[in-house]
């Protein structure tokens, strides 16, 4: 605890003032024992000494602080990415006056989870930019906030260390994984049981003549039941037919139950499937929406991962239950499956040994968490 006080004290001193170095520290103490000689035995030499020793703790004190005053720093936008994606930062220092600025140390203040940033900088010619760009792992999604950089330095003559902070607000948003699923069961049996609807839709997906507007090459995790096979014969190569949009697909909502209290990493693994499976929907062409306790229903692919990014697990319900929709309802909560609206499906992380799939009104998965995720996601609802 009083190691902890003597850090704080030292640090707001830093950053207000100056606190010694180790050479500092003994130049002072050196000080005091040449000033406290000469008031003993009033000897000339040693008040001269004392005094020059003075003289240099203070210089040594004021110029650091001096050195960075000029010093500017700006920092450019941090694009977004996703889990296991090197960050990317970077930093301009501008130097202005006609001094160069030596040894510097650059702290970027990064959150406890992103790690630590830190750049020597020998020096920085007048007028001159100093770019210092660095990667960051990432580890985990989340919405990332820190408040700015700290310049740091002891020069000229290293007896004070002096630390300025620089007000430059980042955000950096690292997006959930989205797994490549080549199929999903759980979704592609959503409405199969409703009306005229979605056998018009049914019947624009697995048309191959009159209802098509063109056709592109295949992509991975395309649906297999929109490739052309005719065309694909013809030119070599999986062709997808791309459907003519006057139908509306299916309106679903992939609703993430954000307001319960999950285990941590089911929770992570639960906000990287609602990404993968608003995705997969998407490009199946429903009509797909992402519900959480928040936020509410969103869509849009930033917008959807955005809001992934920031969820949290517990976290208040400030937006109206769940629309009267299909729903794919994601939960660790079984007592939330028995009142989901008709057509919908559920995934459950994990079900308990009193789980009774027999009475609930809609199909669905239960996750095994020891097992591959993929292959449960691939799987048919039962």
């Amino acid at each position: 605890m009083l190691r902890g006080w003597a850090r704080k004290m030292t640090n707001w001193l830093e950053t207000r003032w100056v606190t010694p170095a180790y050479a500092g520290g003994l130049l002072g103490f050196l000080t005091l024992f040449f000033f406290g000689a000469a008031t003993n035995t009033m000897a000339g030499w040693l008040y001269v000494i004392s005094g020059m020793g003075l003289a240099v703790l203070l210089a040594a004190a004021i110029l650091p602080a001096r050195s960075l005053v000029p010093l500017k720093v700006r920092r450019h936008p941090i694009a977004p990415v996703s889990v296991g994606d090197p960050l990317t930062v970077e930093v301009d220092i501008d130097n202005p006056s006609r001094q160069p600025r030596t040894l510097l140390q650059v702290v970027d203040r990064l959150p406890p989870a992103l790690g630590e940033a830190k750049r020597a900088i020998e020096a920085i010619a007048p007028g001159e930019t100093y770019r210092w760009s660095y990667s960051l792992p990432t580890r985990r999604r989340g919405i990332y906030h820190w408040p700015g950089v700290r310049l740091r330095t002891a020069a000229p003559l290293g007896l004070f260390w002096c630390s300025r902070d620089r007000d430059l607000q980042a955000t950096a948003i690292v997006y959930p994984t989205v797994l490549p699923l080549a199929s999903c069961p759980l979704l592609d049996a959503v409405g199969d049981d409703s009306g005229p609807q979605i056998y018009e839709r049914d019947r624009l997906h697995l048309a191959t003549e009159g209802m098509t507007r063109t056709l592109r090459p295949y992509r991975y995790g395309d649906p297999t039941r929109l490739i052309h096979w005719r065309s694909s014969a013809r030119y070599g190569e999986l062709r997808v037919r791309e459907l003519e949009v006057a139908i509306q697909g299916q309106d679903i909502a992939i609703c993430l139950d954000s307001s319960f209290s999950w285990d941590e990493a089911d929770f992570e693994t639960a906000v990287s499937v609602a990404a993968s499976l608003y995705f997969y929907a998407s490009r199946a062409q429903y009509q797909v929406q992402l519900w959480t306790a928040k936020t509410g229903l969103v869509r849009g692919n930033w917008t959807v991962l955005g809001v992934l990014a920031g969820v949290a697990a517990g976290e208040t319900q400030a937006i109206a239950d769940p629309p009267n929709l299909p729903l794919i309802w994601i939960t660790q909560n079984p007592e939330t499956l028995a009142t989901l609206p008709p057509r919908s499906r559920w995934l459950l992380w994990p079900a308990g040994e009193d789980f009774r799939r027999d009475r609930l009104p809609c199909p669905g998965i239960a996750i095994d968490s020891t097992q591959p995720l993929i292959p449960q996601l691939q799987s048919p609802p039962i």
